[in-house]
């Protein structure tokens, strides 16, 4: 069965910022994967942002990160966090509230 498609329209901005440990692999996949699934599924209605907590770990603060890589959707809300490298696309998705129903 194929997934459904994205139902949002362009005054939809989806804020993103990917929490990432350095030029680890796993950092590497998670932005890789991030990007691969915004480009793909949120058709160019999003901003993301990348953030490596080794050159500014300030920002993380109020975040709750407890583990890294660490997705957190900003907008719209609800607040929305997934841990991972982000592989499965379809779970980060609906983890995000990202995936039309």
């Amino acid at each position: 069965m194929a997934p459904a498609q994205m139902a949002w329209t362009e005054a939809d901005v989806f804020v993103l910022r990917l929490y990432v440990a350095g030029q680890t692999p796993r950092s590497l996949r998670a932005v890789a994967n991030t990007q691969k699934m915004c480009a793909d599924d949120l058709h160019g209605i999003y901003r993301l942002e990348v953030i490596d907590l080794y050159q500014q770990p300030h920002l993380a603060q109020g975040e709750q990160i407890v583990a890294l890589p660490a997705l957190i959707k900003h907008l719209p809300p609800p607040a929305r966090m997934v841990i991972g490298d982000m592989s499965d696309t379809v779970t980060v998705l609906s983890a995000l509230n990202l995936r039309s129903t």
